[in-house]
């Protein structure tokens, strides 16, 4: 029974990412997401765009304010009734329903696959719809960035600046450098909602793709020991994780002139690791794992554990991970 309910939310992942964007914006996934976090027994909050306006989220409005499809964010959280400790795990999931790159319009060849830049949100909802249902006693809930990247005359420009909801300025030097800014207000939001440990997941850079292929999850952080149990669970069920470094220096790339941050170096050089160094400054400290899964979300061929496109990657590792959770704090 468990095996099937885990397979069910890997599937779910998996549907979700094949949907076509025409059928699935911000609105379209909030509504299923809420549906399936109600049947799994979850708490729900769907915030609309007058909200994250309240909470402050600029960084996540400036990415949806070219789109007629107005963002969402929506929080699922697992409480059971006897925790086995104090801890309260965040996992937070990038849902860019379609990306076009936005006025750094991304090259015409294969965008199509765009619709997948959603699928960090659609393994965050797989993973917590399958944490409650098993009655996982451990405390855990979710937050997805629900928006869409388009360009229009009121899309925001290359060189805009925009406040986040930790109150720090980024400099947009290009507008295809979107998830983060999402992910970047989710973070902070867990944070505030009490997070002791943050797990996101993104497509978040065609870099970790160049590194690491279909085969490994790029894997950055700031804490070593949930680092180390991410690793180890995913080596348990087959799928892999490769950590790179978050040497303080990757952050220099990312600092701006005018503004706190800047949303994208000037060149192409470890990009994946300075965007995760960009997100970073938005954990304030809290026991953090980043989980590039650009370059294996989507598969070009099918593997043995997963079929050609949507792979519902890192499902199954999460949900393991919150099984054989440590007792106390993972530091």
């Amino acid at each position: 029974d468990a095996g099937r309910i885990t397979a069910e939310c890997v599937n779910l992942a998996r549907e979700l990412v094949e949907i076509p964007a025409n059928d699935l914006g911000p609105e379209e996934f909030a509504m299923r997401a809420a549906r399936e976090g109600e049947a799994a027994g979850l708490e729900v909050e769907v915030l609309e765009e007058a909200a994250l306006r309240e909470l402050g989220a600029g960084a996540l409005l400036a990415v949806g304010q070219g789109s007629v499809r107005p963002p969402r964010m929506v929080r699922l959280s697992w409480i059971p009734e006897d925790p086995i400790n104090a801890d309260h795990l965040f996992l937070v999931g990038k849902g860019i329903t379609f990306d076009t790159g936005g006025l750094s319009l991304k090259p015409a060849n294969s965008m199509e696959k765009m619709k997948y830049d959603m699928a960090g949100a659609a393994t965050m909802l797989g993973a917590i719809t399958a944490i409650a249902r098993l009655g996982i006693r451990q405390r855990v809930s979710c937050l997805l960035g629900l928006v869409e990247n388009m360009p229009s005359g009121s899309a925001t420009r290359p060189g805009d600046i925009v406040q986040a909801m930790n109150g720090k300025t980024i400099e947009v030097i290009n507008t295809d450098a979107e998830g983060r800014m999402v992910l970047a207000d989710a973070l902070t939001h867990a944070v505030r909602l009490g997070a002791t440990h943050l797990i996101d997941a993104a497509t978040l850079t065609g870099a970790v793709s160049v590194a690491l292929g279909s085969v490994n999850i790029g894997l950055l952080g700031n804490d070593e020991s949930l680092s180390a149990h991410l690793t180890a669970t995913g080596q348990t069920i087959g799928e892999h994780f490769w950590s790179l470094p978050m040497n303080d220096d990757y952050l220099e790339p990312m600092k701006g002139d005018l503004s706190d941050l800047r949303n994208a170096g000037t060149d192409r050089k470890a990009g994946t690791i300075t965007a995760a160094k960009f997100l970073e400054q938005f954990v304030d400290g809290t026991p953090w794992a980043h989980l590039d899964i650009a370059g294996t979300a989507n598969l070009d061929k099918g593997l043995p554990n997963a079929p050609k496109g949507a792979s519902g990657i890192a499902v199954r590792t999460l949900v393991r991970a919150v099984e054989t959770w440590p007792s106390g704090d993972t530091k």
